[in-house]
C-alpha cells in the first residue's frame, strides 16, 4: 500500500547549515569589507601617529641592565674590510706565538632575552672562545676560517651564492649543510652584519599572491597575474622595491595546502588582500618580505596557522623572532601580527568532528607547556588562554580539518565569518 503521508521538501537553508555550519550567519561582503577598512584605517593611523610623535624605539634607546648585541646592514666593502681586519689580528696572534681563537657570540637558548618594550627576542652580549689549538673546537674553528675566506671571495667578486653552493665548496670539511649554515650565522654575528650583507642567500621557498605589485630587480611583478602558484619571494630583499597595493590586509598562511586553496578560489579578489606563505617553517627571505610589506604598505597582518604548538611557534618566529637568529631580530620581525586561526577554541566553536582532530603526543604537550613559560606568550593573555585549552584538551587540528565541511569551507565560510566577527588575537 502506498504511503499517503506528504513528504516535506527539505529546506535548502537548513541543508546548508548542516553541511556548512554557520554559513547562514555570514553578512553581505560589503559589510565585511567595511569592517576590514576600519581595521586598515586604524593600523595606518596608529603607524602615522607613532612615526610623527617620535622615532621608532630601538634597543639602544632602552636602559637594559645587561648589554645586548644587534647587527646592521653593511656594504660589501665594509664586510670585506672587517674580515681583513680580523685576519690581520689572527695573523698577529699567531706570529706572537699565541696561536689563535675566534671570539664567537653565544647563540644558545640561555643567552636569549625577550624585551617586552620591543616585543622581540634579542641576543645577550656574551661570547665564547673557539681556539684552533683545542681538540674539541679545532674542527669548528677550521670551518669558521673557511667560511670567512669564502665570504671574502664573494665580497671581491660582488656576487651572490646560495647556502647550498657554500656547502658544496668543501663537502669533506663541512660534512653536513647544517654545520656550514650554523657557522654562517656565527660569522654574521661576529662581523656585526645581517646575513644578507654576506651575499649568501637561501633557495627560494616562500610565495606570494594577491593584490600586490612590486619591482623585482627592475621587472614589475603583478601578483594577481601569477596563477595559482603565485610569485616566488626573491631570496635577495635588496632586489625588491616600489611596492603598491589596494589590499586591506595581509593574510599570512602557514601551510602550502591552505595557500593553494585560497589562491585557486581567488580569495584576494573577494576580500582584497595579499596572501603569503613560507610553506612551513619561516625562512629569512619570507620574514624580510613580510616585514617590508607591513612597513611600506602599513597593512594589518592576520595569521592562519595549525591549531598545535608548532603553529604558534611559527607565528611567534614571524612576530618576535627566532632564538637561532635573535641577533638580527630588528630586521626579521613583523610587529603586531594578529592570530586569526585555527585556534583551539575554534574546534568546538565550529563543530569540527572528533575524527578530524588529532591527539597530541607527549612531545606536543611538552612543547605547549614550554611555550606557556615563554615571556612573549605570557604577554598576550589570549594566547595563554588558547594554549592552556590546547594542553588541557590534548587535541590539535590542522587547517585542512575544515575540509570536512567542504573543500572550500575555508575560503567561503570560515575566513569570511572570522573577518566579520573581528575574531583575532
Amino acid at each position: 500500500m502506498a504511503d499517503k503521508k506528504k513528504r516535506r521538501r527539505p529546506d535548502p537553508s537548513s541543508d546548508d547549515e548542516s553541511h556548512q555550519p554557520f554559513k547562514n550567519q555570514i553578512k553581505p561582503d560589503p559589510v565585511i569589507l567595511q569592517i576590514l577598512q576600519k581595521l586598515t584605517d586604524s593600523v595606518r593611523a596608529a603607524t602615522e601617529a607613532s612615526s610623527s610623535s617620535s622615532k621608532a624605539l630601538t634597543l639602544a634607546d632602552l636602559a637594559l641592565s645587561e648589554s645586548c648585541r644587534e647587527v646592521a646592514d653593511l656594504s660589501l666593502s665594509s664586510v670585506q674590510s672587517t674580515i681583513e681586519s680580523l685576519t690581520l689580528k689572527i695573523a698577529h696572534s699567531i706570529l706572537s706565538g699565541n696561536g689563535f681563537a675566534f671570539d664567537v657570540p653565544s647563540r644558545s637558548a640561555a643567552n636569549q632575552l625577550y624585551v617586552p618594550e620591543l616585543d622581540r627576542i634579542v641576543l645577550r652580549d656574551k661570547t665564547s672562545l673557539r681556539p684552533y689549538a683545542s681538540i674539541s673546537t679545532v674542527r669548528k674553528a677550521t670551518i669558521t676560517a673557511r667560511i670567512l675566506q669564502l665570504i671574502h671571495q664573494l665580497c671581491l667578486k660582488s656576487i651572490h651564492v646560495t647556502k647550498r653552493d657554500l656547502f658544496y665548496t668543501d663537502v669533506k670539511l663541512f660534512t653536513d649543510q647544517t654545520q656550514s649554515d650554523s657557522v654562517l650565522d656565527d660569522v654574521s654575528c661576529m662581523l656585526g652584519c645581517t646575513r644578507s650583507s654576506l651575499n649568501v642567500i637561501a633557495a627560494e621557498k616562500g610565495v606570494v599572491v594577491g593584490r600586490l605589485i612590486f619591482s623585482d630587480n627592475g621587472d614589475m611583478i603583478d601578483c594577481t597575474k601569477m596563477g595559482m602558484g603565485g610569485k616566488a619571494i626573491p631570496p635577495n630583499i635588496d632586489r625588491v622595491g616600489d611596492m603598491q597595493s589596494d589590499a586591506l590586509f595581509i593574510l599570512l598562511v602557514e601551510k602550502d595546502a591552505a595557500y593553494i586553496r585560497l589562491a585557486e578560489d581567488r580569495f584576494y579578489n573577494r576580500f582584497p588582500c595579499i596572501i603569503v606563505t613560507a610553506k612551513g617553517q619561516p625562512d629569512v627571505a619570507t620574514r624580510l618580505f613580510l616585514r617590508k610589506m607591513k612597513m611600506e604598505l602599513k597593512l594589518p597582518v592576520l595569521a592562519l596557522v595549525d591549531s598545535d604548538p608548532y603553529g604558534l611557534k611559527i607565528l611567534s618566529v614571524y612576530g618576535c623572532g627566532s632564538k637561532n637568529m635573535s641577533y638580527d631580530s630588528a630586521n626579521l620581525t613583523t610587529p603586531d601580527i594578529k592570530w586569526l586561526g585555527i585556534r583551539p577554541s575554534d574546534l568546538d566553536k565550529y563543530k569540527i568532528p572528533e575524527q578530524c582532530r588529532l591527539p597530541m603526543t607527549e612531545q606536543d604537550i611538552k612543547t605547549g607547556k614550554d611555550l606557556l613559560e615563554e615571556d612573549f606568550v605570557k604577554k598576550n593573555p589570549g594566547w595563554v588562554e588558547e594554549l592552556t585549552l590546547m594542553v588541557k584538551t590534548k587535541q590539535k587540528a590542522e587547517i585542512q580539518a575544515l575540509s570536512t565541511f567542504g573543500f572550500q569551507y575555508l575560503s567561503e565560510v570560515y575566513l569570511p565569518l572570522k573577518l566579520q566577527q573581528q575574531d583575532w588575537l
